[in-house]
């Protein structure tokens, strides 16, 4: 496949299309294995666009996988923001703002004094 492969124009295409091209680029990574035993001029863009077609492969793949889990409870550890571990740790703003039923309770039967002051 000579020429360089773009990514946005193998983001348009199919899985299939991919698939395929793939098993092309390895073909083309073995022979170039064989005529570096054989004592040829080494090649690296092969390995690179190798390397673009399974990037756009595995970005393809965990943007289905982000559309699946779109409004469902739970998102797979590898979907979910990273943060960091305290953030991660942290209570929900939800979590924060309840109060025990005591504390209702004493807010209920002992509200805050509300005083006029005459000037």
């Amino acid at each position: 496949m000579p020429g360089k492969v773009k990514a946005y124009e193998l983001q348009s295409k199919s899985k299939n299309d991919l698939t395929k091209q793939l098993n092309e680029l390895k073909g083309e990574l073995l022979n170039l294995r064989v005529q570096k035993i054989a004592g040829g001029a080494p090649s690296k863009l092969t390995k690179i666009r190798l390397q673009r077609v399974l990037t756009v492969m595995n970005q393809k793949a965990r943007q289905n996988l982000r559309e699946y889990y779109k409004n469902k409870k739970y998102l797979p550890l590898d979907l979910r923001p990273k943060k960091t571990r305290a953030i991660r740790r942290r209570l929900t703003k939800h979590e924060a703002s309840l109060k025990t039923v005591k504390q209702r309770k004493k807010d209920i039967h002992f509200p805050i004094r509300k005083y006029a002051v005459k000037a």
